[in-house]
């Protein structure tokens, strides 16, 4: 039994070879795929036609020693697997053919270049060019948003430390409207992890299956919002692609939209938003043409949107559109309880990640815990990114900390009294005890008090 099950797994295995063989060849593009030391591992029969190399040639051969023998001028695999990102370039081959090459390097789970796949045409359709890039990379980020989203970074998990209250009922909110496909507002401070909820919520919808594409309106230029938002028709402007292009809204259909920082979007652009929240209908720039879309749509801010609407700067029935279910992502100043076991999350993965085994000291995190956080999670992240690569030693000191940590947290005592320090500690073992126990009996049993101290405490500290 276990020797048929081996055949079958070969067989199964050759068909697949045979199969992707097939499907390159299939293509319009000429395709060149070579790993990270550059040697040849797959080239299409487009590929051939197109620069009059044979591919038994080059199969096995690195690209390198290609072109040192004049097989052709220049190479992109090099500079792609040093830089990670892609490169265009016009290569000349031995038989005087003229090609653009388009190179795209392809990532491992570690985040090293794997592979470069590169795109090769003709010369003479670079009328079509600009098209085919922007289709290519519409592919590439939805692929890799995609992948992002299946296999998340560790740090990522790192953002949904629920050791507060606050994020405990955040959470189960975050349960709650998930599977509602309603439309989902996210406010919070800039670092608190908006982007990495929205993803959460795709992940335990019913489009979890579908596209999830986050859209920051903040680096759109005002010029182009709305062709990027809606997407245009051939000869709408310019400069535009020959047969028009998809927006996001047309290429998020049937999966989830994620517009970061939507309070920065242009007023006229309000408007034509609006109408795709209430109808979930788009018209391309350039077009009369009415396009149904089906999408989930999640929007962020940090802004005040309620002073935004008194100032006249964001639409009032925009605002209460978006607001069918509201999240609000606590600073990390008022859920302190998240602090260590953030921190502590962040040191396993980059002592994992560099291969270090470096702690924090009583100290470091006693200020840890004083400290305000402005940057929030995201700041943790990288200050303890940077204490695991920069540090020799093991164990971190207060003295290796950013100034404005220190001198935050001798602030802290310089500016209050000892009976205000006692009192803050007190409230800080009140409220812990009470998210604990969940009720003032409780509490007095555990600290041999009676109830009407414990009561008044908690009265005194606003923490009932």
């Amino acid at each position: 039994m276990g020797l048929l099950m081996r055949m079958k797994d070969k067989r199964d295995s050759i068909d697949l070879v045979t199969f992707f063989d097939d499907l390159l060849d299939v293509l319009s593009d000429g395709i060149y795929i070579s790993n990270a030391s550059g040697k040849t591992l797959k080239v299409n029969r487009q590929y051939e036609q197109l620069t009059g190399l044979n591919r038994e040639e080059l199969i096995g051969k690195y690209v390198t020693d290609l072109q040192a023998e004049g097989n052709y001028d220049v190479v992109l695999n090099p500079d792609i697997v040093r830089t990670g990102e892609a490169k265009t370039t016009v290569q000349i081959t031995k038989v005087g053919r003229t090609v653009i090459l388009d190179g795209y390097p392809i990532f491992d789970k570690t985040g090293k270049v794997a592979l470069v796949v590169t795109f090769v045409r003709d010369v003479t359709v670079l009328s079509r060019m600009k098209e085919q890039l922007d289709k290519q990379k519409m592919l590439i980020d939805s692929y890799q948003q995609g992948a992002n989203y299946c296999s998340p970074k560790k740090g990522s998990q790192c953002m949904f430390v629920t050791e507060s209250q606050e994020m405990i009922l955040l959470m189960n909110s975050l349960k709650r409207i998930a599977p509602t496909d309603a439309t989902v507002l996210l406010l919070g401070e800039t670092g608190v992890g908006k982007d990495v909820i929205a993803r959460k919520i795709h992940e335990n919808s019913l489009r979890c299956n579908h596209p999830f594409f986050k859209v920051d309106c903040t680096s759109i230029p005002n010029s182009l919002v709305e062709s990027e938002l809606f997407g245009y028709e051939a000869g709408a402007f310019s400069g535009a692609n020959t047969k028009g292009k998809s927006g996001y809204f047309e290429m998020a259909d049937g999966g989830t939209l994620f517009l970061d920082e939507v309070g920065e979007l242009p007023f006229p652009i309000q408007a034509k938003l609006l109408r795709v929240l209430q109808d979930q209908e788009i018209i391309r720039v350039g077009s009369t043409k009415v396009k149904k879309v089906n999408a989930r749509f999640i929007a962020a801010t940090n802004r005040n949107l309620e002073e935004a609407v008194k100032e006249g700067t964001f639409r009032s029935d925009l605002f209460y559109r978006l607001r069918v279910a509201v999240i609000e992502v606590p600073p990390l100043r008022e859920r302190v309880e998240d602090i260590l076991p953030l921190t502590n999350c962040f040191i396993e993965t980059f002592n994992r990640k560099y291969n270090k085994n470096i702690s924090l000291s009583q100290d470091v995190e006693k200020v840890f815990k004083n400290y305000q956080w402005p940057g929030n999670i995201r700041e943790i992240e990288n200050l303890i990114q940077s204490l695991v690569v920069t540090r020799e030693k093991e164990l971190i000191e207060v003295t290796d900390l950013p100034n404005a940590m220190l001198s935050a947290a001798v602030h802290v005592l310089e500016n209050k009294s000892l009976n205000d320090i006692m009192a803050d500690i007190e409230k800080e073992i009140l409220q812990k005890a009470f998210h604990a126990y969940g009720s003032i009996a409780e509490v007095a049993k555990v600290f041999k008090v009676d109830r009407t101290t414990i009561f008044r405490k908690l009265k005194k500290y606003s923490l009932i």
